[in-house]
């Protein structure tokens, strides 16, 4: 069951799809990191807690609308409208913490797997700004990782730069706030494997984002759940949807699927 593309599957962005695949990316990327860090540091799952009103419905349990009249007599004259109540969401996001196992288990990076919360307008957008730069003026290193091609880029960057890929990875380090280290790739390259640091003069540890992936699509069974046939959502682009479909060729008979 491996994953048709030599790097990100484009089909996984789909709004149905993500929330499952962005829970294993940051479990599975916790574990490996785990499995790197020797006795100094230990690696953990955080999460941050919001409530939303959708604009709409996204996922298929987000939002419940009631259509009614008001029951009331209209105010001044005016012709009776009609009432939404759309029942508020709360949002939980996580995110992997590096601390280091000494003292007080100070937080030494923090690793943010966005999601498309962070990149629209709205609630989760700012609290996830608020806590870049939280990271950014303490003490800890921030990576953030965007495999989401819709959306305003969020990352650490200028936004120019930021759009000039279809995804992105960055690492800021404490050492110098004003640097950047960029791994840009698109749908036809490879996933990289991110540099992560750690307290100095200790070396950075390898998250070996191809290996983790591979994890995802196989025990996630999303050859099995993806319709290949189907335009992936967000759109390509012509040439890479071209691109795409010859990939998925074979993927795209459902007869085929459970092989």
């Amino acid at each position: 069951m491996k994953n048709p593309f030599p790097g990100m599957d484009p089909y996984l962005e789909h709004p149905a799809l993500w929330p499952g695949v962005h829970q294993r990316l940051i479990t599975y990327g916790c574990d490996a990191l785990q499995a790197e860090l020797g006795q100094r540091y230990f690696a953990q799952i955080g999460e941050r807690l919001y409530v939303e009103i959708p604009d709409r419905s996204i996922y298929p349990d987000v939002v419940v609308v009631e259509s009614r009249g008001t029951g009331v007599l209209p105010r001044s004259g005016a012709d009776e409208p009609e009432v939404l109540v759309l029942d508020a969401v709360e949002r939980r996001e996580v995110y992997v913490e590096i601390r280091d196992a000494h003292g007080e288990h100070r937080v030494v990076t923090v690793i943010e797997f966005l999601s498309p919360t962070n990149k629209k307008p709205g609630e989760g957008r700012e609290l996830y700004l608020a806590k870049q730069r939280e990271v950014l003026e303490s003490g800890s290193h921030l990576v953030e990782i965007d495999l989401l091609r819709d959306g305003e880029p969020t990352v650490a960057l200028p936004r120019e730069t930021a759009r000039s890929s279809p995804y992105r990875a960055v690492i800021c380090r404490t050492e110098d706030r004003r640097r950047r280290e960029i791994y840009r790739f698109g749908v036809r390259d490879r996933l990289p494997r991110i540099a992560i640091p750690l307290l100095v003069p200790d070396p950075d540890v390898v998250l070996d984002l191809p290996a983790i992936f591979e994890q995802v699509y196989e025990r996630g069974s999303y050859r099995r759940r993806i319709d290949y046939r189907s335009p992936a959502l967000p759109p390509l682009s012509p040439d890479d949807a071209s691109w795409a479909q010859a990939r998925t060729d074979g993927e795209a008979d459902p007869r085929r699927r459970g092989s």
